[in-house]
This record gives C-alpha cells, structure tokens and sequence, in this order.
C-alpha cells in the first residue's frame, strides 16, 4: 500500500515541483510564453509561498514528491480573493484522487484566510484539470482578473466560498 502525505512546501521541494510543473505543461503542450512554464518563480516556489496570505501544499507518495497546489494573493485581485496557482501532479499522481484533496486543502486554507473568492487562471489543453474544477463549483468568467502575467492562458475561474 502506497504511503501517501501531504504538507506544506519546504525549501528543499524546488527542483522537483519546477520538474513537475515543466513536464506537465509540455505534456499537455501547454508550454508556451505567458504560462508558468517561462516564469522564473517556478524555480523558487518556496520563497514565492513565504507571502502573506499565501501557501503551498505539496503531496508525497513513498517520499516522492508527485504534485501540489496553492494558494496566492495574486497582484490586482480584489483583497477578498485568492488565487489557486500551481496546481500539477506528475503522471503517476493522476486519477487517485489527490488532486482533489489538494484543491481541498488550498480551498479550505483559503477560507481560513478570509479570502471570500478563490480565483484561477488555465487553459485549453488542461481539459482535465477544468471539468475538477467545474466538480468543485468555479464558474467561467468572460475575461482575466488581476495583474498574473499569464497572458498564456485564457481559461479563467471563480468561485464563491
């Protein structure tokens, strides 16, 4: 039986989330300019998730890191909304659920933060990724919010918490 964990990033977590992060995105032949792929915070998510209002949990299976996903005060958003940012599993994290507990867990810390809106930026080739966020209640929006930079994406989300 697979050991499966979950807690919040540590230093040490920055090369093999900038991995996943990576991979995914070319999998899916989504790493193009404007995505997280060209971002260089994607080396350092440990010092981008030391921000006020923000946090990042990372899950490990057998002590192998297979994926995250956080939360951010992203620059523009209303004070009353956070962003759920990097949200990628490897290949072998998928389809157990643990994208899931992930988003859970960001949804609920958002909560706890005061953030009454939780507000997210993908696109197209993510299919996947957007019917689990349909399942957890975000609806479309016609047009980006806030200043991400991710002018890459042009799939955007919000939901009511």
């Amino acid at each position: 039986m697979p050991s499966l964990t979950f807690r919040t990033i540590q230093p040490a977590d920055n090369q093999a989330l900038a991995i996943i992060v990576r991979n995914a995105l070319a999998e899916f032949g989504a790493n193009k300019p404007g995505t997280v792929f060209y971002d260089a915070t994607t080396d350092a998510l440990y010092e981008l998730f030391q921000q006020q209002g923000s946090i990042y949990y990372v899950a490990e299976e057998n002590g192998v890191l297979i994926g995250g996903a956080g939360i951010f005060p992203s620059p523009g958003l209303p004070a009353d909304t956070g962003e759920l940012v990097k949200m990628y599993l490897s290949p072998a994290a998928r389809g157990k659920g643990i994208g899931k507990i992930l988003i859970e867990k960001a949804l609920a810390f958002a909560k706890d933060a005061g953030y009454r809106k939780v507000y997210l930026e993908t696109m197209p080739e993510l299919r996947k990724a957007v019917s689990v966020y349909e399942k957890f209640g975000f609806k479309y929006l016609d047009g980006p919010l806030g200043n991400t930079g991710h002018f890459g994406c042009d799939v955007w989300m919000l939901k009511e918490l």
